[in-house]
């Protein structure tokens, strides 16, 4: 007897929704019994393939997501994360502008807010536009001689986004700091559109020393909103692919990383040298005493400049309080310790002396690596 082909599976899980809807309901006690809406919802991907979130289930489902962000430690304020509901945002031009105006929301004159910004979710007729940029704000790098391996001016990590944006009809000023395009791209088959970040959202923070004069003239400098936009926002089965989101820096993602990493802008050795430490051995610990005083200068520049940024030691204790609060809710709390625990003094930081709840990688809500086209 001939066996029929099964009917493909809907485009969106049953499962993920059920267990998404009754954890809204458990955690939101005033929505009442999930039960209708369970079955709304389980009715509606039976027709479509997928369903449409309320907005108080986009709302809670965002900030779940920060809340299960196993690398992230600055998780305690997750219930305060502003989230702003696009989904009816699908073109190119309208996504450009609603990410500078999250910039503008994010970067609240220097007290920054935590903001995600969702734009329309994957539908089985059709998938979402992305947001190339791994941030909404990065900083363009150049190789000056075009070849992979080559020299580059400004920030390796933006080499390969610089000469798509070139590629599409960019002209840029080769300058260390200088701001990549937002490049969004509507469908696979079609080009990405770029646009130049208007000035009023890049808020940046010249770098200068408390104790150095010379660091200033370094010409150092970093953004203030870190303003993750790669990756998707699945909540329920349902997948956001434009989804930026931000909260505040901790000052060793500028100072110990983006400034100091090798295949990044690599300073210690300018630091050290003016300095003037002895770099003939690393037994002298010189790339250590150059990366606490580059940390300093992180530090100093932002409270100088009244921009939120928050130390590697009072972030590490505000943690521990998340992980006991959610603890005293019956909650685990998942943590990649190798993310957590901070790039300096790691040993000197409480949370460096424990062991966390294992991650899951199926635990939802969650920003998630994104599928490619």
């Amino acid at each position: 007897m001939q066996q029929l082909p099964s009917e493909p599976p809907p485009f969106t899980d049953p499962a993920q929704a059920a267990d998404f809807i009754r954890q809204f309901h458990h955690e939101q006690p005033a929505a009442g019994s999930p039960e209708p809406r369970l079955r709304a919802v389980l009715d509606e991907i039976d027709r479509t393939g997928s369903y449409r979130h309320t907005p108080a289930e986009l709302t809670y489902g965002a900030k779940l997501a920060w809340r299960n962000a196993a690398r992230c430690i600055g998780r305690l304020y997750w219930r305060s994360l502003v989230v702003r509901d696009l989904r009816h945002l699908t073109s190119a031009d309208e996504i450009a502008a609603e990410c500078f105006e999250h910039l503008r929301l994010a970067g609240n004159g220097g007290r920054i807010r935590p903001v995600v910004s969702v734009f329309a979710p994957d539908r089985p007729d059709r998938p979402a536009a992305r947001i190339l940029n791994q941030q909404l704000v990065r900083y363009a790098g150049h190789r000056v001689d075009g070849e992979a391996d080559g020299v580059v001016v400004g920030d390796p990590a933006g080499a390969a986004l610089t000469a798509r944006a070139r590629e599409l009809g960019w002209k840029c000023a080769e300058d260390r700091f200088e701001a990549l395009p937002l490049l969004v791209q509507e469908r696979p088959d079609e080009p990405p559109a770029w646009y130049e970040l208007p000035d009023d959202t890049t808020l940046e923070v010249p770098l200068s020393h408390p104790d150095h004069v010379w660091f200033a003239d370094l010409g150092l400098r970093w953004y203030a909103v870190p303003a993750i936009s790669d990756m998707t926002l699945e909540i329920g089965g349902v997948r956001y692919p434009a989804a930026p989101f931000n909260g505040w820096y901790m000052g060793t993602e500028i100072g110990a990383r983006n400034l100091a990493d090798a295949d990044r802008y690599d300073m210690l050795g300018t630091v050290a040298e003016r300095l003037g430490l002895d770099t003939s051995s690393d037994r002298t610990l010189w790339r250590d005493r150059a990366l606490i005083e580059l940390n300093i200068a992180v530090l100093h520049s932002f409270q100088e400049a009244g921009v939120t940024i928050a130390d590697h030691h009072t972030e590490s204790e505000r943690f521990l309080k998340h992980v006991a609060q959610e603890e005293r809710l019956g909650r685990p709390t998942p943590a990649d310790w190798s993310w957590i625990v901070p790039p300096v003094s790691g040993g000197l930081t409480p949370v460096y002396h424990r062991y966390y709840d294992p991650v899951d990688p199926a635990l939802r809500p969650a920003f998630v690596a994104r599928d490619p086209w």
